[in-house]
């Protein structure tokens, strides 16, 4: 059944298709929460850093973005989460969102997630899909 996928078909290791990536963020767009997807992927990228100078400087982009109070992309995350992000900062690390964007998957994954897969979006994809495989 189409509503068992699970959210980590569209959040795809860089060697295969991110048609499902960009038809979710498409999706979340109409619904004026793409932030979610946006962090998560920020986060992702993030933890691939090598560089510690990098590590710090976009660590704090990310937070100043995304998970600040009153960031210009604001995630919908608890207060603890929140500060606990915020202590995290003083000495970044490549697991210092790690709870931020927990909370953030999980939102994704029981909230719009779900929604996204009764979407004529999905469903369109899924099809064109199907016909490329047939």
């Amino acid at each position: 059944m189409i509503l068992s996928v699970s959210l980590s078909l569209f959040f795809p290791p860089p060697s295969t298709s991110t048609d499902g990536v960009a038809a979710f963020r498409a999706f979340l767009k109409t619904e004026f929460s793409e932030e979610n997807l946006e962090f998560w992927l920020a986060c992702e990228e993030f933890k691939k850093t090598r560089s510690t100078a990098k590590l710090v400087s976009k660590a704090h982009r990310i937070f100043e973005e995304f998970v600040d109070v009153q960031a210009p992309r604001e995630v919908n995350i608890d207060f603890q989460t929140r500060e606990a992000t915020r202590k995290n900062m003083q000495e970044p690390s490549l697991t210092c969102f790690d709870q931020a964007q927990g909370k953030v998957h999980s939102l994704m994954e029981k909230d719009s997630y779900p929604r996204f897969l009764r979407s004529k979006m999905y469903l369109d994809l899924l099809s064109q899909s199907q016909r490329r495989l047939s």
